[in-house]
């Protein structure tokens, strides 16, 4: 037997495997961990072998994001300037106010998703007026959550939005008494107005795209990422915006293995575009590091129940199901997986009744499909997606909007939202993920706080005990549960022989810290397929070389992407709300929870 290529040794690594679950150090060879066990493991290795010490530090396998928007974020990282983690709007503000003297025309500064106001100090939103005071000149564009946009006056001016501009369905343009635009885009509940806007922005060239995907894939490996399942998404085309993930795939430039779904790109002519794929594509095409995996998360534009939750559940259309009905049958007959975005029990109600009446005439036999997100999911649902052999992947959504979810439908309803214990309590597979970039940030240990502790990022207690998981379970559904939603349970998830050597050596011992720290963790080395993609700290004479930031002007080569902060390390700042206008105040009435400033 030849000598390892690796050994990590001294550590306390989690395999999560049932028989062995702690081991003190592995062995890795070819890519795969070849064995695991203590320290007597060095004695197989030779000279050529490499071997590293851990330093006691806890180890985790690889974590797996089920429903992350990898490939779109990618091509728009290095142009967004992150609030996530960002403990002060004053902060936030004067962010944006040093991007914007440093951004060239025509490009805008773009705070896209990842933050909510329940994070900062001041407990409460920038108003348009300190936007334009920030930016008097450069286009801002801040979108938060799926409720809204703000723009300053110098974006509304690059959109050509005035007071003829007419209020698109399902969206509204906030005006003065004048009837201009104030620069408040609000979506009731469709969000297309958002995204519409914000497409329309200038983009970066292909090269400045590539450099911008490999930093973003970095940025997720800092936090021990090393999987992702890409949702598709909106505004996001097949083939044109997969080609710079695909070069990298190519040149063998990936530090994430990514499966990605094919989202419909054609409202009303959903059916010809999975009728096109089907018969050009096979899901599992591809590699270990990129692969199809299938169809969704939007199936037919019809489906789309927009989890917007300053607004009431939306009525879906009727014709719904006729045009479900034929995109799913296509689907299973071609045995191609499927997820669809699922948020409220209605919808589900709905798309359950499409299912089971495809299978009664091309049965699903073990064909794996899931619904995403299922916020709202009662057990009598549950209980027909378990039949139907259907998972469910889970995302923190609700830590970022779950102050506005329980102002809506009321503490007993938050407290199930999602029912993640009851799911795994009936064996259905559940994945964990984030739904990053446009809402949650991307940052895994957001997520595996709030499934822990069930808070939000603002401190907001959601869940009882009852429907909170241990660290060990939680952690679960980042990695092996993940792994059932691409197929791959028998290859990651687990530290043990055979598996991918994708793992990750974390800051602090996420079995042993305070729970409020379990969001502040970060990887300090973090391995896929055997090689070093991250290091940092005692870890980082590892490292990869440092990547350049391109364009230069780039938010990401100043900030970088989440805002790390030591848990309580910020003292809280005064309250801000007198900055905000009376007429302001009505879109945002969770603003100033904690004090008394908006008794009006």
């Amino acid at each position: 037997m030849s000598a390892p290529e690796i050994i990590l040794h001294h550590g306390a690594i989690t395999t999560l495997d049932e028989k062995t679950p702690q081991v003190s150090a592995l062995a890795v060879s070819g890519g795969r961990i070849t064995e695991i066990g203590g320290e007597e493991l060095l004695q197989s290795a030779d000279g050529e072998t490499r071997c590293i010490d851990l330093k006691g530090r806890r180890v985790v396998p690889g974590l797996n994001d089920s429903h992350l928007h990898v490939i779109r974020g990618g091509l728009n990282f290095n142009l967004e300037l992150r609030w996530d983690g960002v403990p002060s709007l004053a902060d936030a503000l004067r962010m944006l106010r040093e991007q914007a003297q440093r951004t060239p025309p025509p490009q805008w500064v773009r705070v896209i998703g990842g933050w909510t106001e329940f994070q900062f100090a001041e407990r409460r939103m920038p108003t348009l007026a300190e936007l334009n005071e920030a930016a008097p000149d450069t286009p801002v564009f801040v979108l938060h959550l799926y409720d809204r946009a703000l723009l300053n006056k110098a974006a509304l001016n690059q959109l050509g939005y005035d007071r003829e501009t007419p209020d698109p369905p399902g969206g509204a343009i906030e005006r003065d008494r004048a009837g201009n635009p104030t620069g408040l885009l609000i979506a009731k509940p469709n969000a297309m107005l958002l995204y519409a806007s914000l497409a329309k922005g200038p983009k970066l060239s292909f090269e400045d795209q590539v450099n911008s995907t490999r930093h973003f894939m970095r940025e997720l490996n800092r936090f021990g990422l090393t999987s992702i399942i890409d949702a598709g998404g909106g505004f996001q085309n097949f083939p044109d915006d997969y080609q710079v993930i695909g070069q990298l795939a190519r040149d063998r430039e990936m530090t994430l293995r990514i499966a990605y779904n094919l989202f419909t790109q054609h409202p009303t002519a959903e059916l010809a575009d999975f009728s096109t794929w089907v018969n050009s594509l096979t899901p599992g095409q591809g590699d270990d590091f990129y692969r199809l995996n299938g169809a969704g998360e939007m199936l037919v534009f019809s489906a789309a129940d927009f989890e917007d939750f300053l607004q009431p559940r939306p009525d879906l259309l009727p014709q719904l199901e006729a045009e479900l009905t034929r995109v799913v049958r296509l689907l299973v007959e071609r045995r191609w997986p499927f997820r669809l975005h699922a948020t409220y029990d209605e919808s589900i109600s709905r798309f359950l009744e499409v299912f089971e009446a495809v299978n009664r005439e091309v049965p699903f036999a073990g064909l794996r499909w899931f619904f995403d997100h299922a916020e709202t999911i009662t057990p009598g649902n549950l209980e027909r997606v378990r039949a139907l052999g259907g998972g469910i992947a889970i995302q923190d959504r609700m830590a970022f909007q779950g102050e506005y979810f329980r102002e809506r439908y009321g503490h007993e309803a938050a407290e199930q939202a999602p029912p993640v214990a009851r799911m795994l309590e009936m064996g259905i597979p559940v994945g964990a993920g984030t739904d990053a970039t446009r809402v949650a940030s991307y940052n895994p240990w957001v997520s595996l706080y709030w499934l822990v502790t069930g808070r939000t990022v603002g401190g907001l207690q959601l869940y009882p005990e009852k429907n909170r998981l241990d660290r060990l379970a939680a952690l679960r559904l980042y990695t092996v549960g993940s792994s059932w939603f691409s197929g791959e349970e028998d290859a990651k998830g687990r530290l043990v022989p055979g598996q991918f050597a994708d793992l990750a050596v974390l800051s602090s011992d996420y079995l042993t810290v305070a729970e409020q720290e379990i969001k502040g963790i970060e990887s300090l080395l973090t391995m896929v397929d055997g090689k070093v993609v991250y290091g940092a700290g005692e870890f980082g004479n590892l490292a990869p070389p440092s990547l350049p930031v391109s364009p230069n002007w780039s938010p990401v080569g100043r900030y970088g992407g989440y805002h790390y902060t030591a848990a309580g390390g910020h003292a809280r700042q005064a309250c801000g709300c007198a900055a905000v206008s009376r007429a302001e105040r009505r879109h945002f009435p969770l603003w100033g929870i904690g004090c008394d400033c908006f008794a009006f």
